[in-house]
């Protein structure tokens, strides 16, 4: 049995509570034991880590990603070899860990070997819940097909079905199908997007009666949740009225569908950096097509009115930001446009620890410091109570422990003993 010590730190546990100071013991890959300095006496055989000075907090949980893609990539995609986006997945996984992140939900477009590459040691990374591609309508967001006759949708190939389906039969085949090649949440688009061609963020897709196909094919799946890219109200309200557990961007959440959420307790995810992201990326790079940056501007500011009323309302907001859209490993500037949305810093941090765990069910063993739970566990320079924004800088992220295991290490040298 391999036994961790971290001392000396000051622990933020993901629960909201004040700060204390406190060392954590770790026995294999769980914790043993949160104690006084007197309490936990360093191990006779085991590795001790130095928190001195320094903030312990849970692994963090981004909800919203797509470690399988990066937008700026563009035109990069159509011309490479279509093996080499798994060899950059490596580094976007790497990136991801480095900043502190340790678990994710991919919410489109990486596919079941890319998590079994992780789970058995061949390659750093999150440990993840896949969606495996979001099915879509026909000229619906996700549906890539140009005015030219040129699609550019994502191919489907062995383990990657395409995911456009339309009418209840299509969509509970498609469902079976993406169950089939190992998703562990199910993806819709309910509405259109910002990043398509040929619809709007308000557009609605998919009936409810297709909606709560999907959940029912997910509930015979023993409770696989269904999760919906949905930013216009009506898309929303469709979504939560068919069972959706969550909620993606809610870019034009009215009265009505906070009501339902919160009725319902549908989980929202804001990804507030992904229009910014478009907008920072159309100014620096002509990969960005016109469309999208006119889009992304025209919402940006009714993005962040929707999430501070839902924030305001109660309703549970989990962390996500959409990565892939933005350079993987920058997630976390997420937390900085939730506060500015007028969320608390204690409740960002529980955003991305505590609630964040509960929204992917796995609130028993991740998203805070209780012994029993898994050693998902990060030290931070800074303490990100008082300036969340100090957590996007990935120097101030200097020790990664993920499932008891030291992913990164700008501490000292551990001590052996």
């Amino acid at each position: 049995m391999e036994l961790t010590l971290i001392k000396n730190g000051t622990v933020i546990d993901g629960t909201g509570g004040e700060p204390v100071k406190k060392d954590i013991l770790i026995r294999d890959n769980r914790i043993e034991a949160l104690g006084q300095p007197s309490e936990l006496p360093e191990p006779s055989e085991g590795t001790v880590v130095d928190a001195e000075g320094k903030y312990v907090m849970p692994g963090l949980i981004d909800t919203h990603v797509h470690l399988m893609f990066e937008l700026e990539d563009g035109n990069d995609t159509v011309e490479e070899p279509f093996s080499l986006k798994f060899y950059k997945t490596v580094h976007n996984m790497k990136k991801t860990l480095d900043a502190g992140i340790t678990t994710v939900r991919d919410c489109g477009f990486t596919d079941a070997g890319v998590k079994d590459a992780v789970q058995k040691g061949l390659a750093q990374g999150p440990r993840m819940q896949l969606s495996i591609v979001p099915m879509t309508i026909t000229g619906g967001h996700g549906d890539k097909w140009m005015l030219s006759g040129i699609d550019n949708s994502q191919r489907s190939y062995p383990g990657m079905p395409d995911g456009r389906c339309d009418g209840v039969e299509e969509v509970r085949k498609k469902s079976r199908e993406i169950l089939r090649a190992g998703a562990d949440v199910l993806k819709v688009h309910a509405t259109g997007g910002v990043f398509s061609p040929t619809d709007h963020p308000e557009f609605t897709q998919y009936s409810e009666e297709e909606l709560r196909v999907m959940v029912q094919e997910g509930e015979y799946r023993r409770g696989t949740k269904v999760m919906a890219h949905a930013q216009g109200a009506e898309g929303i309200k469709n979504a939560v009225r068919a069972g959706i557990h969550s909620i993606e961007h809610g870019i034009f959440l009215d009265d009505e569908a906070i009501k339902l959420m919160l009725e319902n307790g549908t989980y929202l995810v804001p990804t507030l950096l992904a229009p910014l992201s478009v907008i920072e990326a159309s100014e620096r790079s002509d990969k960005i097509p016109e469309y999208a940056a006119q889009k992304a501007k025209d919402v940006y500011e009714q993005h962040k009115e929707s999430i501070a009323k839902a924030y305001q309302a109660g309703v549970k907001i989990a962390m996500g930001t959409d990565a892939g859209v933005m350079r993987h490993g920058t997630n976390l500037r997420e937390l900085g446009l939730m506060v500015d949305a007028g969320m608390s810093p204690e409740d960002t941090i529980k955003a991305t620890t505590k609630v964040a765990a509960e929204c992917m069910g796995w609130g028993d063993e991740l998203g805070t410091l209780e012994e029993g739970k898994l050693a998902d566990i990060i030290v931070t320079k800074t303490n990100p109570l008082k300036n969340v924004r100090n957590l996007e800088k990935q120097e101030n992220i200097a020790f990664v422990m993920k499932d008891g295991k030291v992913e990164k290490d700008r501490l000292k040298k551990p001590v052996r003993v």
